[in-house]
């Protein structure tokens, strides 16, 4: 027998035959590492559970696999052969993901590119990289400019760079850990982990499991007040939020009713929290309001309003005010400053997580939480009307404020419902779970609850800007009256002698006089009648959407104006919003009038009553209402009065919020503190209070007059 034929004899006898030679695996780089833990998180799949320490391991491997893979398609030191072992390899890792993602469902989202990545997530890739050989491994940070190309295209191409975010950037390019605050805790397995726990958590809600009252125990209000600024007063329910927040919790959804000052609360939280720069969204009519109660509650803090593409903008400003619509422009520069606090006003604006807006807020609020590392933000949802729809609106909030994860519990919520010992199938997991999420950061308080820390009656100015092509034609026609009146009184001080820029009161009055009547007697032309009405009919959209936020939060709005077309635009605009209105006009019948009151009063269906100053300033009771929104100004102040006194009346059991909606940099807002100056009258004559002298001259000369004084004093300094 050959040799050739004993070695197969053998071979098939059982007989050992020298082994074949094969090239050795190779085992170094990170492609092992990455082998061994895609073993490990198959395992704990096949258990049935996967730990959330697993979790974030498979993501890592997901991250790092990416990686590898374009590193082995870019790399020229690779052999053709070598680059296919690699990729093949990494097909091998694939597989075992999708089989693991398969067995637990939930781990799929993790896959996802912009899946937000934690800081524990961040740490095990170093540590698989260093295990993999690669000695230092730095996190790098992107440039503003950079950060657009991490976002969905249709996104990135609309980017915006502020030149000023760019000075700031470069004189600070680093964001320093908060040492002093590091969060320890690391994930760990719960006995809930594999529990549908979002099903029962919104049920817990809509069935109002417990019965109490959905609002977090707060601190008690301290003894001082030593957080507001001078001149102002916090109420006891307001103090007692800031209480809360300076033992260190961090994450709220405040819900109180409108006019309860959740500006004012959030605004003192951040400055109570060191929480800046703090990033304020917010809806564009209230924009300009924002910019102003910063400067009111913390005077020391520098605030900007971003505009359009955010020209102009103090980038080194404590306080940032942007709205919902142009977050699409700014969003990368945004994501990159370093915020330490995001306040989100009107946050039912993000209940359909679908919506382009919510996923930038979304966005932004967790490049809030990860971008400073042991930085704990303040976050701070603002809405009277939390759910619009259904309970299935409260996802978007509790996702922004960390309680969520997609449709898991973040793990914060998960450990605090572990700590109640209580399973879903368990009787009173319920009533336990709806506490357990209202003490997370819910608060919630009426009017009616905290009447005694509120006046009995108050009016609160509510400016906005007017950026269109109207408003910008309204300035123009207040500078051409101005520039009129302005040369009149230059003609009549060069013939009466005076010197160029002195004032004489007694002439600019007389001016002013002049004009107003003047005025009456031609209905065109840039006279102070005309815009004022164009004002309102400019306000009038902006105003009614602002009544309308306030009717879904706190119920009925009995909404005043003084012109037809105002009126008009504001019923179009509730119709658009399906919200069901009245109106109480001038050329009514006395039988469609009274079924109009009688409707705003009895129906509940029936959300807001639109009145005519003139038509339904007396005379009416309107008390199933204790907000009012004044759309326009009136010319007088008893005429501002009797409209807000159609609410606050005998029978009236809240207290009475009447809104001036005010057009910012424009003659309006002058007339608005003319109007409170006149008060002073009523004040000085029937209660005997001194409120020092008041003009005798109607609000229209006041204003003219006013604007002349300022322009000639202008006019002297240049």
């Amino acid at each position: 027998m050959s040799r050739r034929t004993r070695a197969q004899a053998g071979g098939r006898a059982g007989v050992h035959t020298a082994p074949r030679h094969r090239k050795p695996v190779d085992n170094t780089g990170v492609i092992p590492q990455l082998a061994k833990a895609a073993r490990e998180v198959e395992a704990s799949a096949q258990r049935g559970k996967v730990s959330p320490s697993n979790r974030t391991k498979f993501q890592v491997i997901a991250l790092l696999m990416r990686e590898e893979r374009a590193k082995a398609k870019e790399s020229t030191e690779l052999s053709e052969h070598d680059r296919a072992e690699a990729l093949k390899r990494l097909d091998g890792l694939a597989s075992i993901l999708a089989k693991t993602a398969a067995r637990d469902t939930s781990l799929i989202s993790l896959l996802e590119p912009g899946a937000p990545v934690s800081e524990a997530a961040k740490a095990l890739r170093k540590q698989m990289l260093f295990a993999g050989g690669i000695e230092m491994v730095v996190d790098e940070q992107p440039e503003p400019e950079a950060q657009a190309e991490k976002l969905p295209p249709e996104i990135a191409q609309r980017q915006v760079l502020p030149g000023s975010v760019k000075a700031r950037t470069r004189s600070n390019p680093f964001l320093a850990p908060v040492l002093t605050s590091v969060n320890t805790t690391t994930p760990h397995y719960s006995r809930l982990s594999n529990w549908e726990l979002l099903g029962p958590l919104l049920r817990a809600f809509e069935t109002g499991a417990g019965g109490n009252a959905a609002s977090m125990e707060l601190p008690p209000a301290p003894r001082w007040d030593r957080i507001s600024p001078p001149g102002q007063e916090l109420m006891d329910h307001q103090a007692r939020l800031l209480a809360s927040v300076a033992e260190g919790h961090r994450a709220y959804l405040l819900a109180d009713e409108p006019g309860l000052g959740k500006t004012a609360q959030a605004l003192l939280a951040a400055s109570v929290a060191d929480a800046y720069p703090l990033l304020c969204v917010v809806p564009n009519v209230v924009k300009t309001n924002w910019a102003r109660e910063v400067q009111r509650w913390t005077p020391n803090r520098r605030v900007t309003v971003i505009s359009g593409d955010g020209q102009g903008i103090d980038a080194f400003a404590d306080v940032f005010v942007v709205n919902y619509e142009i977050l699409d422009r700014h969003l990368g520069w945004l994501t990159s400053l370093g915020f330490k606090g995001m306040v989100l006003d009107e946050a039912h604006f993000i209940k359909n997580l679908q919506s382009q807006r919510s996923r930038l807020v979304m966005q932004l609020a967790t490049s809030i939480r990860s971008r400073v590392p042991g930085a704990d933000p303040l976050l701070m949802a603002l809405t009277g009307t939390p759910l619009i729809n259904d309970v299935d609106d409260f996802k978007a909030i509790w996702q922004f404020l960390g309680w969520l994860e997609g449709d898991r519990p973040s793990q914060l919520l998960l450990d605090r419902l572990d700590e109640t010992g209580l399973v879903p199938s368990d009787p009173g997991f319920l009533a336990a779970a709806r506490q357990t999420v209202i003490d997370l950061g819910i608060v919630r308080r009426r009017k009616i609850d905290v009447a005694a820390d509120l006046p009995a009656k108050r009016v609160v100015d509510m400016p906005v800007e007017l950026d269109s092509d109207e408003g910008r034609s309204i300035r123009a026609a207040e500078a051409a009256l101005v520039a009129r009146l302005l040369e009149r009184y230059r003609r009549m001080a060069s013939a009466a002698g005076l010197e160029p820029g002195v004032v004489d009161l007694d002439r600019v009055r007389m001016i002013a006089r002049q004009e107003v009547e003047e005025s009456k007697a031609s209905s065109t032309g840039a006279s102070i009648f005309t815009m004022l009405r164009t004002i309102g009919a400019a306000k009038a959209r902006l105003a009614a959407e602002y009544a309308g936020q306030i009717a879904r939060s706190a119920g009925k709005v009995v909404f005043f104006a003084k012109h037809i077309e105002v009126m008009d635009a504001a019923e179009r605009t509730f119709a658009e919003n399906e919200i069901s209105s009245v109106s109480i006009r001038g050329d009514q019948s006395p039988a469609a009038r009274q079924a109009a009151i009688d409707a705003f009063q009895n129906d509940p269906s029936v959300q807001v009553v639109v009145c005519s100053l003139l038509a339904a300033g007396v005379g009416l009771n309107l008390q199933a209402a204790s907000d009012v929104v004044l759309a326009e100004l009136s010319w007088t102040a008893a005429e501002q009065t009797q409209a807000i006194d159609r609410v606050h009346r005998i029978g009236q059991e809240e207290p009475v919020t009447a809104w001036r909606i005010v057009a910012a940099q424009t003659i309006d807002a002058r007339i608005a503190e003319l109007i409170d100056d006149k008060q002073g009258l009523a004040l000085r004559a029937l209660e005997g209070i001194d409120t020092g002298e008041q003009s005798a001259d109607s609000i229209q000369v006041d204003a003219l007059a006013s604007l002349l004084e300022a322009a000639i004093r202008g006019a002297r300094r240049q």
